[in-house]
């Protein structure tokens, strides 16, 4: 199987926000994770999309100041990697065994065992939405709230198999190359931002560019396998009943995955946030987009800005939500508003 070549230097895209990175062994192989706060404020677990982690799908929004002061005051980060997608990472030993998406949602519950963590809130993008979706579908006690952004539910299509299959193909044989690139940037990111043979490719994408320079191609290979087989988990989504609020970009290969998955979860538990002139990943290509959906979310849980002297330490608990989110056409945002009927159990 070809390998990546060898690592790039990377500037302002591994600036570190103090951060501590640990290396858990699970009964699935080892995971990185990067945490970010106090650990005495309830938890925020994230997983990125195939062949990203923290880094190239979350800086974005982690570096708009609003939405970091907002998260990073009501939470701890626990950034989760797939498997041997962390900067640094070393080929997956070829002879463990190739992991199932169940296996990386089990491996998740082991990851909050480790840290003692009980129930928390999640926020996943595509592939790392699947995961935390089926993560919060199996262990029910342990999710708080899901914020998932471009989601997949449903196996794959027959078009997503083929082109997963020819990416797949490409990554085994000729490792992390152009055009293996070139799908993945058009997985991520809408044709403006990534540009054409007149326009230059945005700074956003030529960063996400170099960085997955970064993968170690056979661990990519392996979470996309792990991927192209995964279940449909449409019948467990209407009795999923923590909240759950959705982002998708309009030009997201993945919208029609996102509605689809809105309609079939609970529409008092739910939101839907359609974002114009964007692609999948909402997180670095329209960060600002998040903003206000989030906050009026998380004051779903009595959670708010910091502009109070008292930082949460204790449990969330759900409190009261306006139906009424905000007024979307100032943001560009297409936004149907959480209905939710409160209930003192989450």
């Amino acid at each position: 199987m070809a390998d990546s070549s060898g690592s790039v230097s990377i500037d302002m895209e591994t600036i570190s926000l103090g951060g501590k990175d640990y290396v858990i062994k699970t009964h699935f192989g080892s995971v990185s994770v990067a945490v970010f706060g106090d650990q005495d404020k309830p938890a925020l677990v994230t997983y990125p999309d195939l062949a990203l982690n923290h880094i190239s799908c979350f800086q974005g929004l982690f570096f708009c100041p609003e939405a970091c002061s907002l998260l990073l005051h009501n939470f701890c980060i626990y950034h989760i990697s797939p498997p041997g997608h962390e900067l640094g990472a070393a080929p997956v030993n070829p002879n463990h065994h190739m992991l199932s998406v169940d296996d990386l949602a089990d491996q998740v519950v082991e990851v909050l065992n480790y840290f003692g963590l009980g129930a928390v809130m999640c926020m996943g993008v595509t592939a790392g939405a699947y995961v935390l979706t089926l993560f919060a579908m199996k262990y029910r006690q342990r999710v708080l709230g899901l914020i998932l952004v471009s989601p997949l539910c449903r196996a794959p299509s027959w078009t997503e198999w083929l082109l997963n299959k020819v990416m797949s193909n490409l990554l085994y044989f000729y490792g992390m190359c152009g055009l293996v690139k070139d799908l993945l940037l058009k997985r991520y990111f809408s044709k403006e931002v990534r540009g054409s043979a007149q326009v230059l490719e945005s700074d956003i994408v030529q960063a996400c560019r170099r960085l997955l320079d970064e993968r170690q191609s056979t661990n990519v290979w392996r979470f996309l396998e792990a991927l192209n087989g995964r279940p449909d988990l449409t019948e467990g989504l209407r009795s999923l009943h923590c909240r759950s609020l959705i982002f998708v970009g309009e030009n997201s290969p993945f919208h029609s995955e996102a509605l689809y998955m809105t309609s079939k979860l609970d529409r008092r538990y739910s939101a839907l946030v359609e974002v114009q002139a964007c692609g999948s990943m909402v997180t670095e290509e329209q960060p600002h987009a998040m903003l206000i959906p989030i906050e009026y979310f998380l004051m779903g849980y009595g959670l708010c800005r910091p502009t109070l002297s008292v930082s949460p330490r204790s449990p969330l608990s759900p409190s009261c939500i306006s139906p009424e989110l905000l007024s979307p056409e100032s943001m560009g945002l297409k936004l149907k508003p959480i209905k939710t009927r409160i209930s003192t159990v989450v």
